[in-house]
């Protein structure tokens, strides 16, 4: 056995020991480049983006809803008011379990399930980031509630904001219309940047015409928050700019009367100023209450309203037409001496009914006697059907349409209300464009009593009839009288604008009024009634409008009819009669005559407005 001895070779050993050495180094070296070049891109590269991510971890944006403009009658009345309230909102990115924090706030305070349906709804419409309503109107008990057990509710927020509210509630409901909270359909439409943070929007009448005035300019808080997103300290502040205070033409003394006048009827009554175009009473009965729409109705209310017979949710003023019966012979009247088919002295006898030459067809007068001889005054006097009939003959439908149009019949008045609906004035070439056929000789007969093809709103009724007060200068009607910013007392008014002027000889003029004049004040007056014990003159027109045809042998009797079936009952007039301040339109539906029912309620609007304005004869 040989003993082996190991040789250690240092040269080779220490030359592997510095190869590692070597190594390590350049490992070392190579890993600080990478860090450095690391820190390099995070510390200057990226510097402004990591900065903000940072930022954003501990500052947020909240925006700060503007303060709603307020709405006011001619007088200083508050119509729309914005009373504090506290809203339960919750903030989805800060809530881990969504279901459990419902079902733990419904522990706390009562949600109903429409309440969570429509939290849901906003839900699809929102940021992640933004409050989402749940609760509205919360009382004290139920904010200290939620307070309390705020630290097991992480997102979810109490807000104090401003909700608005209608004080004069029925009132003013077709007029100011309402807020509602925003749909999606509406939300592709707005300025989202300028809504931020503001969960209503006008739906209806001024509150949507005038939308951009009173909604204002949304603010914004840069706040510090700590984790769970709770504000620490407000770091900026830009405050909102509050919408715009509106003053309305509408005296809403008179717009309670009226609705007073009505009781338990079913119309439409509007007033206008013959000299402004402004509107002083746009009135449809029945109506509702619009503070339950402002945080969204309930069903059972809803469905009350949308499926009651008496619909009081539709706005008669603007949307009802209606056949204007006789209330448009005195516009008959002046066309027929103008254009010269008639005279004041001419008299035409009336026998109760009226045939055209070769037809054999009988067209009645409400009178089944007749009026005997009659003329231009008496015709408008005692509403004899016959007159017109033979006058319409002699104008023609054409020369009837052109002529009517020149006081706003056919047409939209265009008021500061969305949704109105046009009047009808008919013509050989409307019947053609929209049926396909030919006017026929009776058609004209018939449109000459208002009755046919011929419909009118009431605000159109009433602008026709401001006009004819006016002696053929139709002007625009309107309901906006001033804006005023919140900030400063000076009311900036709306201007008046003149559409255009029907030329009539003066004399013409002032043989039909004086004629409506006697429809009020004389012992044969179709309105006689209302013109007691008054010191001024009231120049006004009777009207009625079938609902139904009847037979030639037929004879309309109204107390066997059913309500729903009876004529409608019309009224136009406008006061003092040589100086006037006040056109007023009636329609009341299903009323049976215009002298009985109509009548009296313009009677009641018009002594009123004349007394508490101070406006004698």
């Amino acid at each position: 056995m040989f003993n082996q001895q190991t040789f250690k070779d240092h040269s080779r050993e220490k030359h592997i020991f510095n190869n590692r050495i070597l190594l390590a180094g350049a490992i070392i070296i190579l890993l600080l480049i990478v860090l450095v070049v690391r820190l390099y891109y995070l510390q200057i590269d990226q510097h402004q983006h990591f900065t903000t991510l940072s930022q954003n971890n501990r500052l947020g944006i909240k925006p700060i809803p503007p303060t709603r403009g307020l709405i006011f009658d001619r007088k200083g009345t508050l119509l729309a008011d914005n009373l504090p309230t506290y809203t339960l909102e919750i903030i989805p990115e800060q809530v881990e379990n969504l279901d459990q924090t419902l079902k733990n706030l419904s522990q706390l305070i009562q949600i109903r399930d429409k309440d969570i349906k429509n939290f849901h709804r906003l839900l699809k419409e929102k940021r992640h980031f933004e409050g989402v309503p749940l609760r509205f109107r919360l009382n004290d008990d139920e904010v200290a509630k939620i307070s309390v057990n705020r630290h097991n509710l992480p997102g979810v927020e109490i807000q104090a904001r401003l909700m608005r509210s209608y004080p004069l509630g029925e009132s003013t409901a077709h007029v100011l219309g309402y807020v509602g909270r925003i749909n999606k359909k509406e939300l592709q439409k707005i300025d989202n940047a300028n809504y931020k943070g503001t969960n209503h929007i006008g739906k209806l009448g001024i509150e949507r015409t005038y939308e951009k005035y009173l909604h204002g300019k949304v603010g914004y808080q840069e706040v510090e928050t700590n984790v769970r997103g709770r504000t620490l300290r407000v770091i900026k502040q830009i405050p909102p700019s509050p919408g715009k205070n509106l003053y309305l033409t509408i005296d809403i003394a008179l717009q309670q009367t009226a609705m007073q006048a009505f009781g338990n009827e079913k119309g439409a009554l509007v007033a206008i100023d013959p000299n402004t175009g402004q509107v002083l009473s746009l009135v449809s009965m029945p109506t509702f209450d619009p503070n339950l729409f402002v945080n969204g109705i309930n069903y059972d209310n809803y469905n009350h309203l949308n499926n009651s017979p008496d619909r009081p949710l539709f706005n008669r003023a603007l949307l009802g037409r209606y056949p204007p019966g006789s209330t448009v012979k005195p516009f008959y009247a002046l066309a027929g001496l103008e254009l010269g088919e008639i005279t004041t002295e001419e008299t035409v006898y009336c026998p109760g009914w009226f045939s055209i030459s070769g037809y054999s067809h009988k067209y009645r007068d409400w009178k089944k006697w007749g009026h005997g001889h009659t003329s231009l005054a008496k015709s408008i006097i005692e509403s004899c059907d016959v007159y017109y009939y033979r006058l319409a003959q002699r104008l023609g439908i054409d020369r009837m349409h052109k002529f009517m149009t020149g006081f706003g019949f056919g047409l939209l008045t265009n008021i500061d209300l969305i949704g109105e609906r046009r009047s009808l004035m008919p013509s050989r070439e409307w019947k053609r464009k929209t049926m396909q056929q030919s006017w026929y000789p009776g058609e004209t007969l018939i449109a000459g009593i208002g009755q046919g093809y011929m419909l009118v709103t009431p605000i159109q009724l009433a602008s026709s009839t401001a006009t004819l007060a006016n002696k053929g200068v139709r002007l625009q009607s309107h309901i906006l009288y001033a804006t005023q910013t919140q900030d400063n007392e000076n009311l900036i008014l709306l201007k008046q604008k003149a559409l255009q002027k029907t030329p009539v000889h003066l004399e013409y003029w002032r043989k039909v009024i004086k004629a409506m004049e006697d429809v009020v004040h004389s012992a044969r007056g179709t309105a006689r009634r209302i013109g007691k014990d008054i010191q001024y003159h009231i120049a006004g027109k009777t009207g009625t409008a079938q609902v139904f045809g009847i037979g030639q042998e037929a004879e309309y009797k109204e107390k066997e009819t059913p309500k729903h079936l009876r004529d409608h009952a019309l009224f136009i007039a406008f006061a003092p009669a040589d100086n006037p301040h006040i056109a007023v339109a009636v329609i009341v539906e299903n009323g049976g005559h215009g002298g009985s029912i109509a009548a009296p309620i313009a009677g009641k609007v018009i002594k009123q407005y004349l007394k508490d304005n101070s406006i004698n004869e």
